[in-house]
C-alpha cells in the first residue's frame, strides 16, 4: 500500500491557497474534463472531473493547515492504523474486528482491516451519533430545558 501523506507549513498553505485560487474558476467548466492550458508552451491537459474535484478538496485542505494522507480504498491497515482513523483505542477496534462488525483477515498472526470497511463503519458511526444528538435536541425542547 502507498500512502501519500502532505505536511502542512505556512509556506505550503500559501502555495496551495494560491493554487485553488487559480483553480477555481475551472470548476464552472461542463463535461467529463476540465481543461487546463499551460504557461509557455500552451499545452492543452485534459483533467477528469472527479480527479479535478479531488485535487481542489485537497488544496482547500492544505490552504486551511490541515495535513493530508491520501491512500487507496483498498489498502488493508493494521489494527493500529484503523485505531488511528477512528481517533480510538487499538482494543477497542480489536473488539470491533472480533465482534465482526468490521470484516477482517489474518495474515500470519496479525490482523488487516480495509480501509474501506473501517471507513464504512466511521460514516455509519457518524450517522447513528447524529441520529441520537437530533432525538436528545428535541426530547430537550419538548422539556423546556432552554437549548
Amino acid at each position: 500500500m502507498r500512502t501519500l501523506t502532505i505536511d502542512v507549513s505556512p509556506e505550503r498553505a500559501r502555495d496551495a491557497k494560491q493554487a485553488l485560487e487559480a483553480l477555481l474558476p475551472l470548476t464552472r467548466q461542463r463535461g467529463r474534463y476540465i481543461h487546463i492550458v499551460t504557461s509557455g508552451e500552451g499545452n492543452r491537459i485534459d483533467i477528469p472531473r472527479g480527479v479535478f474535484t479531488i485535487l481542489v478538496e485537497i488544496l482547500q485542505q492544505l490552504s486551511e493547515g490541515h495535513e493530508m494522507a491520501v491512500m487507496p480504498l483498498q489498502a488493508e491497515l493494521t489494527t493500529q492504523q484503523a485505531a488511528e482513523l477512528l481517533k480510538v483505542s487499538r482494543p477497542y477496534v480489536v473488539g470491533l474486528l472480533d465482534s465482526g462488525i468490521i470484516p477482517s483477515r489474518k495474515v500470519g498472526k496479525h490482523r488487516r482491516v480495509s480501509v474501506k470497511d473501517v471507513l464504512a463503519y466511521k460514516q455509519a458511526s457518524e450517522q447513528i451519533t447524529k441520529q441520537h444528538l437530533a432525538e436528545l435536541t428535541a426530547e430537550a425542547q419538548r422539556l423546556g430545558l432552554g437549548y
